[in-house]
């Protein structure tokens, strides 16, 4: 079955967005040059989850990409430090975890979710 391998997050200004995903989830981001295109590498194998890049904004963002953390309290803290606004705040999903909805400093919206099976 087909999988989402990759992802790409349009920015008004790319280096502004690599400093933030730098800051909020220590991701590793390389510029892929000649190219405006920075290679995002957002965690180690086996662990599951998914790799992509940042790039030059080209059109509206179609896709909500979301970010599993250890802790959403500790990562919604960093995002409001690294200048993202969180637009829904902790929800329950019950039996699932907690998530929520911010904004990057690019205006692109992502989720991001705590696994706890006993959340309600």
């Amino acid at each position: 079955m087909p999988r989402v391998i990759h992802f790409e997050i349009g920015a008004d200004n790319p280096e502004r967005a690599v400093k933030f995903y730098k800051d909020v989830f220590g991701w590793q981001i390389q510029q892929f040059p000649p190219m405006e295109y920075w290679l995002a590498t957002t965690g180690a194998a086996p662990e599951p989850g998914i790799d992509g890049a940042i790039m030059p904004r080209e059109s509206k963002q179609a896709v909500i990409n979301t970010i599993g953390v250890a802790s959403l309290t500790k990562a919604l803290a960093a995002i409001k430090k690294a200048g993202g606004k969180v637009v829904q705040e902790k929800t329950a999903i019950p039996g699932v975890g907690y998530f929520a909805y911010c904004l990057d400093t690019e205006g692109n919206q992502f989720g991001v979710m705590e696994p706890d099976e006993k959340a309600k």
